[in-house]
């Protein structure tokens, strides 16, 4: 099932969001070709110990774009915008993906309004290894060829190695994911957005050791995509952080193992 949504206007541009539950806020950041629909099944286990907002960040699924850069840094100041927004002092955040590198900014330049971090499943680092596809699609002038000109690729691929062997996704979920990242537009900001991010990668490793707030590096066993080296890494770099891998678990385990996921999130940030 997916989460009810509504559209907020900040600034006269229309932002999708995902509200569930009561307690301490905790803000999930979604990567791509996802939406926040990835946390369908994850949202209502964790509905029952905090208030949940998931969103489309702006420029990706059906929020709209935003002017400015696409960088990790940029993504991390529109972050403190929807906090400020939301009238949230102080926040967890669970960063999947490409939300975790925002996420682990946000932590470091602007301690004060991040309670605890979770990250999840991300390229945190630029010299440690990935899979080949993701090696090609740091190459910019391959990334705007194969996400602006084979979408339908692209997800597929995602769809076939993010989740465990034979398992698809819902329908329903399917085709929201898909519909969001098929739109043009959405492809040329992830286009920029991957680029800005691969262009930061030194600079964000800098930033790791600054990191003073609780932080978790919560990770899939069998990422294909981003090994759980990049979660050993972060946690020799980070202060008294933790490391939590989930045995089995593929990229998208937030869907596919929301349970166990959820349960990691609780023990550690509840």
């Amino acid at each position: 099932m997916l989460l009810e949504t509504t559209f907020e206007i900040i600034d006269g541009k229309r932002l999708r969001v995902a509200r569930a539950g009561s307690g301490p806020p905790l803000v999930l950041l979604h990567g791509y070709p996802d939406n926040l629909q990835i946390w369908s099944r994850l949202v209502p286990l964790l509905s029952e110990r905090f208030e949940v907002i998931a969103f489309d960040w702006p420029g990706m699924g059906r929020s709209d774009r935003w002017s400015g850069g696409a960088t990790p840094f940029h993504k991390a100041e529109r972050l403190l915008v929807l906090l400020d927004h939301w009238k949230i002092e102080r926040a967890s955040v669970v960063g999947l993906d490409m939300g975790g590198q925002p996420a682990l900014v946000a932590a470091a330049l602007h301690p004060e309004r991040v309670a605890k971090l979770i990250v999840m499943n991300s390229l945190v680092f630029w010299n440690v290894k990935t899979s080949w596809e993701i090696a090609v699609l740091r190459r910019f002038r391959w990334n705007q060829l194969i996400i602006r000109r084979l979408p339908r690729v692209v997800f597929r691929r995602a769809e076939s190695t993010f989740l465990p062997e034979g398992q698809r996704l819902p329908a329903d979920l399917r085709e929201d994911l898909w519909s969001s990242f098929n739109q043009t537009d959405v492809r040329k900001f992830i286009v920029r957005m991957c680029a800005g991010y691969q262009g930061t990668l030194r600079r964000l490793a800098d930033l790791y050791g600054q990191i003073t707030c609780p932080t978790l590096a919560l990770w899939a066993e069998r990422d294909k995509h981003f090994p759980v080296a990049h979660a050993r890494r972060l946690h020799e770099v980070i202060p008294d952080s933790q490391i939590h891998v989930i045995r089995n678990a593929e990229h998208w385990m937030a869907f596919h193992a929301a349970e166990e996921t959820a349960k990691a999130i609780i023990d550690f940030a509840g």
